[in-house]
């Protein structure tokens, strides 16, 4: 169970990382598409784009994709050897943003729109909008997961300390006889459950850590090769980070906590039947 829950939290780690990569180099870069319009001179209308975007605050570099750019671009669709020239293609404009907060999108979109012909403007709001809403919904089904595999462990708990009160059942019963206190015997059942789930969050800890490292060697190792370029260019160095590595110590200390607690929680509950 600690190894599933360990395997959850890293796994929401890379995603919730690798969405926020996203966001913040979509927010740090905007668009301007330039479509052919018949009689209006591209290379003229690129010029005035760049030179106009360059007037806003907050704006950096800017500059128009080349031909190569643009063929690479559209070489997985229509294949190799294009010519732009005979080809109805769009241009992009790349503007990067040094104060993303500074920029007026509203007003950089009206007048694109009413100054350049068949200009349009594109923040990427549309997709950053689906990316926070994925990793949204990626953190709560980490979340679900993990409080699934938690309850399933809480049960087993209880099923375990049961157990081991029925095959101990005349020590327990001699020892609230002789007037051992509740407290008493659940201690020595905490104690013992406590040491069990603290052997189970470590050894689920490490194999998780060790599978997270050796998922990092091989994702590094694998550039070049068919879809690992895809799966790095998606999720980075498919690194879990210093958070998801505390994740996996918090979930260690969380199973042992909770096993002992729901160890001493049964023995109670099961003491107070007997008295």
């Amino acid at each position: 169970m600690a190894f599933l829950a360990c395997i959850t939290v890293g796994a929401v780690t890379i995603v919730r990382e690798a969405a926020h990569d996203w966001q913040n180099d979509l927010v740090r870069e905007v668009t301007v598409q330039i479509r052919p319009v018949d009689g209006v001179d591209m290379v003229r209308e690129i010029d005035k784009t760049i030179a106009l975007v360059q007037e806003f605050p907050g704006v950096g570099a800017v500059r128009a994709l080349s031909d190569e750019e643009t063929k690479a671009l559209l070489q997985p669709w229509l294949g190799a050897g294009l010519d732009l020239d005979t080809l109805p293609v769009p241009r992009i404009v790349t503007v990067e943003l040094n104060a993303p907060g500074m920029v007026d999108f509203a007003e950089m979109r009206r007048t694109i729109g009413a100054e350049i012909e068949g200009g349009s403007f594109d923040d990427h709001s549309v997709w950053t909008g689906r990316l926070a809403k994925m990793a949204g919904a990626v953190v709560y089904g980490g979340f679900a997961i993990l409080v699934l595999v938690m309850t399933a462990m809480v049960l087993s708990v209880v099923f375990a300390t049961r157990s081991a009160m029925a095959g101990n059942r005349e020590v327990v019963e001699v020892l609230h006889l002789v007037g051992a206190e509740h407290d008493f015997i659940a201690r020595e059942f905490q104690r013992h459950f406590l040491m069990l789930g603290l052997k189970g969050g470590l050894i689920g800890g490490v194999a998780a850590t060790l599978g997270f490292i050796a998922l990092d060697i091989l994702s590094s190792a694998e550039t070049g090769m068919s879809g690992a370029d895809q799966l790095t260019a998606m999720f980075g160095g498919v690194s879990v980070g210093l958070n998801g590595y505390l994740g996996v110590m918090g979930i260690v200390v969380l199973v042992a906590a909770l096993t002992a607690a729901t160890s001493r929680l049964a023995v109670h509950s099961h003491l107070s039947q007997m008295t």
